[in-house]
């Protein structure tokens, strides 16, 4: 294994694999239908959650309310969330598992092949290579595993497997587990936990079953997770010690799913096994489930469909750079996860205004008629006032939760933002005429609801001209700012003036030249008194407290500065030169890190109470000084509107682990999503800094990609035509891209040529004017070629337009 690189990319980036167990031991992946979602490591822990209608489980974490502990039938049992399968030499006596968890024995060879609709493990030891894999089909809510073992030792093998998927405690209510030779399978009973009448109406046709559903009958089975694991505990079982499971069940115990099969295999002889597990709500859903999946034909139809699915989310861009690892996942793996977040609204019924919003930007890339429905649905849930609610409700009976509960204000701000990515992409002007119904049964056009959007964002301000924070504004634990209703956002106030200028740019091309006057005063007001209250000499302050405290500034010694205000401040054109000079050069002596530019910086060691929870997260993690991608793709996303092409290059490629195998260790990270953020405190906590929080739920998906496409690559959209200016790092020679838009294919050429004093377009041979293409006509193949003289990094089309 030594000569072999430890991961790459495989199958033309389609594939990544990490060929040790314990190099990167957190390293994961997810699959997802639009009912479930399963996250997997590359050692076998998992986790699943699917919708009926809210979020639910069907293999459970331990219930750690007081009742789980005042059942004396009932002793808390730990449990272990994996998909495993145990290996034992009925000769020998040798033991060990696959993936590479619970017995964790180093193997002869080790391979986490990640799909983009499929997770496979290859795992040799012993003589035995075994090939675990899982994927999902299209619409049911089920894992589908196969299991193939090969005996590669030269000689006749007996062998015992056991595939082992613990359930968990399910209930305090009712719970148990058995075989049933009738459905081919153990199942596990329970019953969701209620104490309101009206509660059982709400729940009564709850998939409250759990099941591990086989193709092959096994020889012997285990329904009791004390019986199976017993004092050897999950990393050496006492069941699989005694020889043969002993077909126990559970009875008011936490129930467990454990098959053996015991094999015979002559000198590389193979045998192939088929499982699926999943939630079910009765005997006739477990036996639709069993015949319609756990064949091979099953088996090969699901994966036809989900590839089918696959495809309808496909991006609309493809590179050739000179960084192949960057290539790979903006070509296959970025947008994937912009495709998740906006078919599967992240699996909840009320997805935050602000999360739904931006998702779908990102689907104006990859499905756009999928974008433009969520944004018409999203203005329906306007409230009269023109405010945004804190969460969109997606389904009939859908409530707001947790933290769509709590008044955040920024809801209003995205609107404009993410129509601005729609309308750029698509040119589909005729929306803003739409006539969209809200709650209360009143028509107004999408036009004449943002108008009310900006109004109440205008509104919203105290009597310096800031925007109210309530409890929070983008930042959710940002809660105690302005809870008492005096404290004030500096970030919230740049946005809605980045807001307002774009929404006043969409009217003044509309013919609407008085409302855009009044949006770009309205602005021009927001920066001007940002300017005049927050502006502390180097950098923007973050807010104002209740008590007329302002923070992120330079006397603080903790959070004394914060991105966003700064990423803002050159969105929205608050910023002039020397201002923007500063704050740049103050964000790279403060903020960078080697592993991408912090949240905010010092972190926070203790609670502020006049800043909020926030302040409690551990120092480097999360909204406290991590390297929050989404913070730091705000940042990217400016500093490519502000022609500052390097830095946002910079802050691009942190986003993506690897190739260097040191960085890749020390994130822990696969190069298949973007995180929601690598700890920070690298200067606090340099053992931990850098560490990928493995969380893929992140607006920066679709930021990321519409940098790509926009700025990095450089075709936008321009009304009825295509701007073209690529923004590549000054130390590329070369860049090359395929382009859908609009119906149209564009092949783009991008060099760097020596001599040469400004860059020039060429489309399909001849010269323009500029960079804009006035028209794009579907159907027609496009070749441009974009010349660059040899250190261009500030291309001019975007140089001193921050708020382009």
């Amino acid at each position: 294994m030594s000569d072999t690189p430890f991961h790459g990319f495989e199958q033309q980036g389609r594939r990544f694999v990490l060929r040790s167990p314990t190099a990167m031991a957190q390293a994961s992946t997810f699959l997802w239908n639009r009912r479930m979602l399963l996250q997997l490591n590359c050692r076998g822990y998992a986790t699943a959650q699917f919708m009926q209608p809210e979020p639910a489980k069907y293999a459970h974490a331990p219930n750690l309310e007081a009742k789980t502990f005042m059942q004396p039938e009932q002793p808390y049992y730990a449990h272990h969330p994996g998909r495993f399968c145990y290996v034992k030499d009925e000769d020998s006596g040798a033991l060990f598992s696959l993936p590479h968890a619970p017995a964790n024995r180093m193997p002869e060879a080790f391979a986490f092949s990640v799909g983009q609709g499929d997770v496979a493990w290859t795992v040799r030891g012993e003589g035995i290579e075994l090939e675990w894999s899982v994927r999902l089909p299209l619409e049911d809510v089920a894992e589908l595993w196969l299991l193939r073992v090969r005996n590669v030792s030269g000689r006749a093998r007996r062998i015992s497997l056991y595939p082992y998927f613990p359930v968990g405690y399910m209930s305090w209510m009712n719970q148990s587990g058995r075989y049933r030779e009738d459905l081919g399978g153990i199942v596990c009973d329970s019953v969701t936990p209620y104490q309101k009448v009206a509660d059982w109406f709400r729940q009564r046709d709850f998939k409250d079953r759990t099941v591990l559903l086989h193709g092959r009958v096994p020889d012997a089975w285990e329904a009791s997770q004390a019986a199976f694991e017993g004092a050897g505990g999950l990393h050496a079982p006492d069941a699989v010690g005694r020889g043969r499971l002993e077909c126990g069940d559970a009875l008011y115990e936490t129930p467990t799913a454990a098959l053996q099969y015991r094999l015979a295999l002559a000198a590389d002889e193979v045998q192939e096994f088929r499982f699926l597990f999943a939630p079910a709500h009765d005997d006739a859903e477990i036996a639709a489930l069993r015949a319609r999946h756990l064949s091979a034909a099953g088996f090969a139809a699901a994966e036809a469909a989900y590839t089918g699915y696959l495809a309808e989310g496909r991006g609309c861009v493809r590179i050739e750079t000179p960084d192949p690892w960057l290539d790979d996942f903006a070509n296959h793996w970025l947008p994937r996860q912009v495709y998740y977040h906006g078919d599967s609204n992240r699996l909840t019924t009320d997805p935050q205004t602000r999360n739904y919003l931006q998702d779908h930007m990102g689907m104006a890339y990859l499905r756009p008629a999928t974008a433009r429905a969520a944004f018409l649905h999203a203005l329906s849930q306007q409230e009269p006032n023109g405010a945004m609610p804190d969460g969109i409700l997606l389904v009939e009976g859908a409530e707001l939760k947790y933290i769509n509960q709590v008044p955040h204000t920024d809801h209003c701000v995205w609107l404009p933002v993410c129509l601005q990515a729609y309308l750029d992409e698509t040119g589909d002007d005729a929306l803003l005429d739409v006539e969209v119904t809200d709650r209360e049964g009143h028509a107004a056009s999408v036009a004449e609801r943002i108008d009310r959007a900006m109004h109440w964002l205008l509104g919203q301000r105290d009597g310096r001209g800031l925007s109210y924070i309530a409890q929070g504004d983008w930042c959710d634990p940002m809660n105690m700012v302005g809870w008492k209703g005096r404290g004030v956002s500096g970030w919230l106030s740049l946005a809605s003036a980045h807001a307002l200028r774009l929404w006043a740019d969409i009217c003044q091309r509309h013919g609407r030249i008085e409302a855009a006057a009044g949006f770009r005063q309205g602005a021009g007001d927001f920066n001007a008194a940002v300017n005049a209250h927050l502006w502390d000499g180097d950098w923007y302050g973050r807010g104002i407290t209740d008590d007329g405290v302002a923070f992120g500034v330079r006397a603080d010694a903790e959070g004394r500065i914060y991105l966003n205000p700064q990423s803002w401040a050159l969105l929205s054109g608050a910023a002039d030169p020397g201002q923007r000079a500063r704050l740049l050069a103050a964000v790279e002596a403060e903020l960078v890190s080697p592993h991408g530019v912090a949240m905010l910086g010092p972190p926070y060691t203790g609670m502020r109470e006049d800043v909020g929870r926030l302040t409690q997260k551990f120092p480097g993690s999360a909204e406290n000084g991590a390297v929050y991608n989404h913070a730091a793709a705000f940042w990217m996303h400016a500093l490519y509107r502000a022609g500052e092409t390097d830095r946002a290059w910079s802050a691009l490629r942190a986003m993506l682990t690897g190739p260097g195998p040191d960085e890749c260790l020390q994130r822990g990270q696969l190069p298949v999503f973007v995180p929601n953020y690598y700890r920070g405190a690298w200067r606090l906590h340099p053992r931990t800094a850098g560490r990928s929080s493995q969380l893929f739920n992140t607006g920066t998906a679709a930021w990321l990609y519409r940098c790509l496409v926009e700025s990095l690559v450089g075709l936008r959209g321009d009304g009825q035509g295509l701007r073209i200016a690529p923004q590549p790092p000054a130390h590329w020679p070369r860049l090359r891209a395929w382009r859908r838009f609009r119906g149209a294919e564009f092949e783009l050429e991008v060099e760097r040529v020596p001599g040469l004093q400004a860059r020039r377009v060429a489309v399909d041979g001849q010269w323009l004017e500029g960079d804009r293409l006035g028209s794009v006509e579907p159907g027609r193949r496009y070749r441009v070629r974009v010349e660059l003289p040899p250190s261009e990094a500030t291309p001019a089309a975007f140089a001193g337009q921050a708020g382009a």
